[in-house]
This record gives C-alpha cells, sequence and structure tokens, in this order.
C-alpha cells in the first residue's frame, strides 16, 4: 500500500470512450489507483470495466456505490465480474450515498444507513466467497481473487464498522484539521488498514479558484451527511450562516457565506508543486490513499495529470 497515488474517475467533460489515453497516461506517470465517483454522472462500475482493459497494473476501486439503490446480490455480480476482469485489481467501495442521492433522485427512502451498509457488507463477505448466503443466493463462479471491500466512513459508528468489519475506510471532503479526528477513530485498526480520501484540486492562486471552491463547498457542505460530518469536526457554527443561506433559497449568499478557513483546509490549491506538498500533508497525518480530482478544463487534463504525477 505505500506509497499509493489514485485518480478520480470518470473524468469530468471527457466522454468515455476517450478515457483510454488518460488512463494509460496515468499509469505511466505513476499513478497507482483508479477510483470511481457514482454522482450524476456514469456509474461506478463501467469506467473501471473499461479501465481493467485499458490497464496492466493500476488498481480499480468504487470510490463509492450505494447500497440502497443495488441489491446485494447485483453488488456481488458486479463485483465478481470486475475482479474477474482485472485479474485480481478489484476494490469494492460501498456507502449509503446521501439522502440527496438515495431519496431526492431515486425516490427510495433513506432510512438506517449504518445498519443497511452492515447487511450489505455482512452478505457481500458471503456471496464472494463463493458460498451460499441466507437469502439462499450463491455466485455461478466462486472469484478467483479476493475482493476487499472499503466503506464509505465520515464519522462515528460508520467508522468503527469499517475497521471492526471492512478492509478501509472511506472518506471525503475531509478539512486537514479534521485528518486527526478521523484517525483518532481508526487507533485499533489493523495494519493494513486503508483510509482513503478523494481530493479536489483547483489549480492556481486564490483569486482565481475562490469563485468555483465557494460553489463547490456551498453545494457540497449543505448536503445532509455532510453538514453533520462538518458539524461533528466542529465546524457548525462557521458553516451555519451557509446553510441558513441554502435554507432560504439563496444560493448566492450561501456560497458568499462559506466560510474561507474551511475551503482551504478541504481544497488543495495553487500550483502543482504546492498541490503536491499539501496532499503530501494528509498522508503523514495517516491517509494511505489520496485519490485526485483535479478541477481543469478537458483540454487541460492530460496536462494536469502529468503535473500532479507523484
Amino acid at each position: 500500500m505505500e506509497g499509493r497515488w489514485g485518480l478520480t474517475l470518470p473524468l469530468s467533460g471527457v466522454p468515455l470512450a476517450e478515457h483510454g489515453e488518460y488512463v494509460k497516461r496515468a499509469e505511466a506517470a505513476g499513478y497507482t489507483d483508479l477510483w470511481t465517483g457514482e454522482t450524476a454522472g456514469p456509474d461506478g462500475f463501467t469506467p473501471l470495466a473499461l479501465s481493467a482493459a485499458w490497464t496492466e497494473r493500476m488498481r480499480l476501486g468504487t470510490g463509492i456505490v450505494g447500497v440502497f439503490q443495488r441489491g446485494p446480490a447485483l453488488l456481488a455480480q458486479e463485483a465478481a465480474a470486475l475482479a474477474d476482469a482485472s485479474e485480481g485489481r478489484f476494490v469494492l467501495g460501498i456507502g449509503s450515498s446521501s439522502d440527496r442521492i438515495i431519496e431526492g433522485w431515486n425516490g427510495i427512502p433513506f432510512e438506517r444507513p449504518l445498519s443497511k451498509v452492515r447487511e450489505t457488507l455482512e452478505f457481500l463477505r458471503v456471496a464472494l466467497a463463493g458460498e451460499r448466503t441466507a437469502t439462499r443466493f450463491k455466485l455461478e463462479t466462486k472469484p478467483a481473487h479476493e475482493v476487499p471491500i472499503v466503506l464509505a466512513a465520515l464519522r462515528g459508528k460508520m467508522l468503527r464498522l469499517a475497521v471492526e468489519q471492512a478492509d478501509g475506510a472511506f472518506t471525503n471532503f475531509l478539512p486537514l484539521d479534521g485528518l486527526p479526528q478521523v484517525v483518532a477513530q481508526l487507533d485499533d485498526a489493523p495494519d493494513d488498514f486503508e483510509l482513503l480520501c478523494r481530493f479536489f484540486l483547483l489549480p492556481g492562486p486564490r483569486e482565481e479558484v475562490e469563485p468555483m471552491a465557494r460553489f463547490m463547498f456551498s453545494t457540497y457542505i449543505t448536503v445532509p451527511v455532510y453538514t453533520e460530518f462538518y458539524k461533528w469536526l466542529g465546524w457548525g457554527d462557521k458553516i451555519q450562516p451557509m446553510l441558513d443561506a441554502w435554507a432560504a433559497g439563496d444560493r448566492q449568499k450561501a456560497a458568499a457565506e462559506a466560510p474561507w478557513e474551511a475551503i482551504e483546509q478541504m481544497f488543495i490549491f495553487g500550483s502543482p508543486e504546492e498541490m503536491k506538498d499539501r496532499l503530501e500533508q494528509f498522508v503523514s497525518g495517516g491517509v494511505t490513499t489520496p485519490i485526485l480530482t483535479p478541477v481543469v478544463p478537458p483540454e487541460k487534463l492530460g496536462e494536469a495529470i502529468d503535473a500532479l504525477a507523484r
């Protein structure tokens, strides 16, 4: 696991059919991992299925796919298929996703997320071992390769579940000053336990990136699961004016009220060298696998991938 350096797929603004050149470029530059997000673009599995054919060494992970939108048997089938296609380079990242995606977009009740993740994890452990589950499901062929499972876990009980039953925890929108609080929850984790984190990289000085950073922060941290995460980290008072403006429907004011001191703790700004130095601070603090999301126009993605290689 030492020295892992990941890239987020899909690449914004790039058709999936054209991802191959970027994925190969990242592997040649020394990136070790590709991890998919799953919001309103492609699903979490398709870019990895393509990348399994485009790469030779890179680890491929879902970071993350939701457990509410898919039945556990289908998740087991998808994971087994990707483990087979990649010859054992696949890691399954699962999580509850967010109420906005599950209930708002999919019309599925967002209820008991911790229990849902736990039940799905327990099902997958049995199914991916090639055994029959309590629901009588059994994969047609036992996977030839072990499928590690990591859980999307921001705080408290979900982090504990990851430590007790999974191979790693996947976090997101983590401010640097909140890293020690998260790492403290992992005290008794196994030695090979991973802490993965996605980072949004906005190249350039503050005056260039601030509008986009404010927009992204106010859009994401007003999602209830992330609001609770930031309150847990002690940012509740600082983000309240932003939350109030968002609740009143004033998106512009919400962005203006986003606390810059939190924004600069979470986003990665500056030159490539400054951004890599900042990422190394997170690695030194306990993140084992940083996953980079360069926020650049499609025509600048190739050079960004090269410039940000470790």
